[in-house]
């Protein structure tokens, strides 16, 4: 039974779906669909049921998941320890800088549990940098919010949040339950400088071009809003001040919280921290 092959399995139990497990291993799904057929073989037991409406797995295919878990949890600590040993035990990762999320936190105890030996670097950024100095190469890995763009990088998704407009509490749409788009065509939006991640600035400013204050940090993003009546987006996971509220917008997608490192990078401690991360945020 392959690491290899386990990993797949991962993937699809948790995904419950082979087309997002294959994006997600970036490959394609033929060959992932015959290496879980294979796995059936070697097991003797079917893992996955499949049917038109997706995947759900089988009793022996939730007994494997536990077991396939802990395996490669201690396959990833053997690279870990080994990689301790040659005297290269440290990450550094790149953090934006959007304010506390509850799953990192559980992922900083977590990674702490699993290697206390290991040095965490921590590096913060602000809105203007999505991938947190990852192209500069200042970072190992990124934990921070898609969409942005991926060239050169793979993305693992931890969580999706959905989103609302953030606005004065005062304001004439503040009441609303929900809000589209086009309520807030004819309002200005904060933005961020020029030459930011197109893909990321078209996404925060609803796919259309904005005037608006430049921001670059979230609470400046908040002053716009509370001096200004600016309005913006914001995750609807954030604690807002009660000087301001967040209404859902019912037609932005959610705003995804990623794991992203660069692509070809076969750092043990990244593939540690990006399982470890998975477990954390699913919580």
């Amino acid at each position: 039974m392959e690491l290899r092959t386990l990993r797949y399995f991962v993937a699809v139990a948790e995904e419950l779906h082979f087309g997002r497990a294959a994006a997600r291993l970036h490959m394609s799904q033929p060959p992932l669909s015959r290496a879980i057929k294979q796995l059936e073989s070697d097991v003797g037991a079917g893992l996955l049921q499949r049917s038109a409406a997706g995947v759900t797995l089988t009793p022996a295919g939730t007994a494997l998941l536990d077991e396939a878990r802990t395996l490669l949890g201690r396959a990833d600590r053997v690279r870990v320890r080994v990689a301790a040993a040659a005297g290269a035990a440290n990450i550094t990762v790149g953090i934006l800088g959007d304010g506390s999320d509850r799953g990192a936190t559980r992922l900083a105890a977590a990674y702490r549990r699993r290697h206390p030996g290991v040095e965490v670097r921590v590096r913060e950024t602000d809105l203007t940098d999505p991938t947190c100095g990852l192209r500069a190469g200042l970072v190992d890995v990124a934990l921070t919010r898609g969409p942005f763009d991926e060239t050169g990088l793979t993305v693992h998704e931890l969580r999706a949040d959905p989103v609302g407009a953030v606005l004065r509490a005062d304001d004439p749409l503040a009441g609303r339950d929900r809000l589209k788009l086009a309520d807030l065509a004819d309002r200005r939006w904060f933005r961020f400088p020029d030459g930011t991640d197109p893909v990321w600035q078209s996404y925060w400013n609803g796919g259309e071009p904005r005037e608006g204050p430049v921001v670059r940090v979230v609470q400046e993003c908040r002053q716009a809003v509370l001096w200004n009546g600016t309005v913006g987006m914001t995750p609807l996971t954030h604690d807002s001040p009660e000087e301001l509220t967040a209404v859902p917008l019912s037609d932005m997608a959610p705003s995804r919280v990623v794991a992203a490192w660069n692509e070809g990078d076969a750092n043990p401690l990244i593939r540690s921290f990006v399982r470890i991360a998975t477990a954390a945020y699913r919580d």
